[in-house]
Order: structure tokens, then sequence, then C-alpha cells
């Protein structure tokens, strides 16, 4: 059995990686957004390209025909691109400056910044075991509730909601069962899989790791 812990912290810590990224791409955001104008809403930035395509401004997107609004034949790096895509990939990542993963170059400031800001906040949450975490649980357990429910009354207040609403209530279920394309539908099955394995948190011992608390003959079902 000590090999299974051993395990649980490895599976923690190398997948920390991957989502301590992420939550400092999403602190970055945050942080951006306390701006008067949001940087990723208009195409009129420093790091914009002339294939920043605003969808609330009138008219046909760059590369698409006036008449029939389809493609003009332009390579995939010449199509139209949103301008909060281009904020991401130009402005918060500055992938235009490297060719590839053999052209790394420098760390930036910003997202290291960041990212050590999200290691400091997972270490003072779980530096005391359960005393610590237990604490921080009241906070990361109500918070996303209350940010959901501003976000909701927000969002039924713009127009176009009830769209957005019918669209994510009506899912495309024949999707699962489609088999002219056998490829798109074992990603569709895989890639639910692997999201409740993350959900449950099989694997990452944290279960396993609360139980280690209880007296051996609790009764875990009451």
């Amino acid at each position: 059995m000590i090999g299974v812990g051993f395990c649980a912290v490895l599976v923690a810590f190398y997948v920390s990686f991957y989502y301590n990224v992420i939550i400092g791409w999403a602190l970055y955001f945050l942080v951006a957004s306390a701006a008067p104008t949001l940087p990723w809403v208009h195409c009129n930035n420093t790091w914009n390209t002339e294939w920043c395509w605003e969808s609330t401004l009138l008219g046909p997107a760059p590369g698409l025909n006036y008449s029939t609004n389809t493609s003009l034949g332009w390579s995939t790096t010449k199509l139209p691109h949103s301008p909060a895509s281009e904020y991401f990939h130009r402005a918060v990542l500055e992938m235009q400056w490297s060719n590839g993963l053999h052209e790394m170059g420098y760390p930036k400031w910003q997202l290291v910044l960041c990212l050590l800001l999200v290691y400091s906040m997972l270490y003072l949450s779980l530096f005391k075991g359960v005393k610590s975490s237990g604490k921080v649980v009241w906070v990361t357990a109500t918070l996303p509730y209350v940010v959901l429910t501003i976000l909701l009354v927000r969002g039924l207040m713009l127009p176009g909601a009830l769209t957005g609403i019918s669209y994510y209530l009506k899912p495309e279920l024949s999707r699962l069962s489609d088999t002219q394309c056998v490829n798109m539908l074992l990603k569709v099955w895989v890639d639910a899989a692997v999201q409740i394995f993350y959900s449950v948190g099989a694997g990452f011992g944290v279960h396993l790791s609360y139980a280690s608390y209880n007296t051996f003959h609790n009764n875990c079902f009451r």
C-alpha cells in the first residue's frame, strides 16, 4: 500500500503542472478584466493582426466572399481570428515570437508571477493538512455557486440569452451514436470518460487521504 500512496502523490504532482498553468491564465485574465475597456473585445490593440475580426461589426470577415460568405482559398493561418483568440495567443502567450517547441523563448514574467501566486495559494491551503484545507473548503465550496449565480443573472439580461440557453439544454444526442465518423465518435466517448475520472477524483488519493482520518469501523454509508 505504500506504493499506492507514492503513486497518488506523483499523480497529483504531475497534474498540478497542467492545471496550475490554466489557473495562472485565469488569474491573468482576472487582473486584465479590471481595465476600463476589456482588451479582448476589439481589434485596436498593438498585437492584433489584419485578420482580426469583430463579430459585432457589420460586414464580412477578412478573406471571405462578400456575396456568398465563403472562403476565397486562404490558408488556415489567414482565416479571420476573433479578438479574444488573438489576445490569448498573441498578447498572453506571445506565440507569434516562436516557430515551434524547438524555439521556446524566455518566460513571460507576468505569467510566471501568476503561476507563483497560484502555487503560493495552494501551499497556504494545504501546508497544515486537513486543518487548513478544511477552512479553505468553506470558500471553494460556496464561492463558485455565488459567482455562477451572478453570471447567470447577468447572462439572462443580455440579448440572445434564450437562444444560448436553448442551445445548452438541447444536446445533439445523435453525435453519441453517429457511426459515419468512427474517430469522432470514439473521441467523444473517450473525452467524456476522462472528464468523469477527473470529476470524481479517481486515482488522485484525495478520498483515501480524507478516509484515513476516520475510525476503522466508521459507518461510511451514514
